[in-house]
């Protein structure tokens, strides 16, 4: 007698024990959706807000400043967002020139760059409001994401000028406005071509590349774009 009242503990200690567990495996699976939903609608709801307002800052810029502090430099975050009117349309020009020839006419497709082509201005923007500059496999994933939010939500001109306001043109420089006045004393507006065409050739690498002291290779390169630009121009 004193067996069996035995064997039935260890029967309905394991039987306790695996329904503790089928409970914790059901908290675990719904705290995970509800996870997964939280992160999903706050990247929407972001994409959303940024549709009519301006990001102050962007996880790409607080990373660059956590950067220059591991790297023992002086943080450095020069940003002013501008309306887009307010920019030198010879900018807008040299960029999509440069770097997407096909904006704003491609389809999503060409602007995740499923293709292996560059980069399309969109996947920059996403990578510089929503992301960060390491590019991991992870982060090309997350890049493909919100590029498709921001095509489906925001339109062409809403894309360029968050591009144009929030891209790192120089190390801790970011916009249009903040790279006229740091490195040609002069608001945005007031840009010219060949300024506006340093300013596309170096946001390729603006950690090495400088508008304030432009190689003879980018000052021929700058020759080039400003010949694609005026051909450009003139086929519309």
């Amino acid at each position: 007698m004193p067996a069996k009242n035995s064997f039935k503990k260890r029967k309905n200690k394991q039987v306790h024990s695996k329904s503790k567990f089928l409970r914790a495996l059901i908290i675990f699976r719904k705290a995970t959706q509800w996870i997964v939903l939280l992160l999903f609608g706050s990247t929407i709801f972001f994409v959303l807000l940024f549709r009519f307002v301006d990001p102050p800052l962007t996880p790409y810029m607080l990373i660059r400043c956590a950067q220059q502090t591991i790297q023992g430099q002086k943080i450095r975050l020069q940003h002013h967002n501008v309306p887009l009117k307010s920019i030198s349309p010879h900018l807008s020009q040299a960029v999509i020139t440069e770097n997407d020839p096909q904006f704003p006419r491609h389809h999503v497709l060409d602007a995740i760059n499923v293709h292996g082509k560059a980069e399309s201005i969109s996947m920059k923007t996403a990578r510089f409001v929503f992301l960060g500059p390491s590019k991991t496999q992870i982060g090309k994933y997350l890049d493909i994401y919100f590029t498709i939010l921001i095509e489906l939500i925001w339109n062409e001109q809403r894309i360029m000028e968050i591009f144009l306001n929030t891209a790192e043109m120089a190390p801790g420089i970011y916009g249009a406005e903040a790279i006229a006045q740091q490195h040609f004393g002069r608001p945005a507006i007031k840009l010219t071509r060949a300024n506006c065409a340093l300013i596309a050739l170096t946001m390729k690498d603006p950690i090495n590349l400088s508008t304030k002291r432009p190689t003879r290779t980018m000052l021929k390169q700058q020759s080039d774009l400003l010949n694609k630009m005026k051909s450009a121009r003139n086929n519309k």
